[in-house]
């Protein structure tokens, strides 16, 4: 069992660890010290849902049916190009840079809830790695497929709530103009190169 458990945080750190809208946004309010440990307890629990959904039975149903899986590539595509192109603005912009998804400047704790909620919610990119890929490799220990989700559910509370107090003690290096034009600039790499994988993906995988 813990053995599974183990393997469940590593593949979950695996599909986490990479730079992507949710980690960008905790970053992000991290640096502004707006609610952070909030944000990475929504994009947690919103992990655990998505990844319990996978490992019993909904990446297999995912995977299955291949309209479905070609319209959350699609509509991934699209999100993380859209992003991308919101990050390379503020990297290369006229005047100080700010952190992309800057659309919470009001400080509004449900302005920020329902942003949080959109970026994971709304990115299909979320679906592929924790419904398709965790949920396809939870399947396949069985009965303990439920250590595999608890484990990479860990991954997840560890990662985010690590990124956000870890951001909010940099905040006073991380908030200088040019740390931000860095970090909108590899944000905004990540995000079209992941979008050309899934693209690439959608057009050679039948």
């Amino acid at each position: 069992m813990l053995l599974t458990y183990f393997q469940g945080i590593v593949m979950g750190m695996a599909m986490i660890l990479p730079i992507g809208p949710q980690n960008a946004f905790v970053l992000s309010q991290g640096i502004r010290r707006q609610y952070a440990v909030m944000v990475a307890a929504l994009c947690a629990i919103s992990d655990a849902i998505l990844i319990s959904l996978g490992v019993f039975g909904g990446g297999a149903l995912l995977a299955q049916s291949p309209l479905l899986l070609q319209m959350v590539t699609w509509g991934g595509v699209a999100f993380l190009t859209w992003y991308g192109w919101g990050a390379f603005r503020a990297a290369f912009g006229p005047g100080d840079a700010q952190l992309n998804l800057d659309t919470t400047t009001s400080h509004s704790r449900y302005r920020i809830m329902i942003t949080v909620l959109a970026v994971t919610w709304l990115n299909p990119h979320v679906y592929l790695d924790t419904v398709v890929v965790l949920g396809s490799l939870g399947e396949q220990f069985g009965d303990l497929r439920l250590w595999f989700a608890l484990g990479a559910v860990s991954a997840s509370i560890i990662w985010f709530f690590s990124l956000a107090l870890l951001s909010s003690w940099m905040a006073p290096w991380l908030q200088k103009s040019q740390a931000q034009r860095g970090i909108n600039f590899a944000i905004g790499s990540v995000m079209w190169f992941i979008a050309f994988q899934l693209a690439k993906h959608a057009l050679f995988v039948q």
